[in-house]
């Protein structure tokens, strides 16, 4: 199965359950942005600790309700539930960085942004959104007309040597 298909599949495996609205607090100054687009136009401007209603989820971005405005914002600037007390201790940041943080074991879905361990276990196989996923699929000669058109230029390159393996 090439990396594509497989990264479809597990699209479709990990397709999340409808999106309850709850509530998150700014961890980190953000713009609302009108559109979940790094370059959308900026409506207001969120601080920290200002509170939010989260309507719902796209990407990396989570679509808010607001006092300052309604809109998108980058979903690592806004957490869940409320501030924590310890927000400012140097612990919370190197726990972080650790993988250690809150549990005290290591954080192994440090890959899959925006999904909690519920979402990951509510996951059910969904073939419509597959279907949907592989539909996106583009054969040699379209990905080679897409270049052509987008005067994209073949560049040669070295790859980087394998690495020595040392006999155990």
């Amino acid at each position: 199965m090439n990396s594509i298909r497989l990264g479809a599949v597990l699209f479709a495996l990990l397709a999340m359950p409808a999106f309850a609205a709850e509530t998150g607090s700014v961890i980190r100054t953000d713009g609302i942005k009108v559109e979940p687009f790094r370059d959308a136009k900026t409506i207001a401007t969120l601080t920290v600790g200002d509170k939010v209603e989260i309507v719902k989820k796209k990407g990396g971005w989570l679509q808010i309700k607001s006092p300052k405005g309604n809109g998108w914002v980058h979903m690592l600037n806004v957490r869940k539930g409320g501030m924590r007390k310890d927000s400012g201790d140097i612990g919370g940041l190197l726990g972080m960085a650790s993988g250690r943080a809150g549990t005290g074991k290591v954080v192994g879905t440090t890959g899959i942004r925006g999904l909690d361990e519920v979402e990951l276990q509510s996951a059910k196989y969904n073939e419509t959104e597959l279907n949907l996923v592989e539909s996106y699929a583009i054969s040699r000669a379209e990905a080679q007309m897409f270049a052509i058109q987008g005067k994209l230029v073949a560049r040669k390159f070295d790859y980087l040597p394998s690495p020595e393996v040392s006999p155990e």
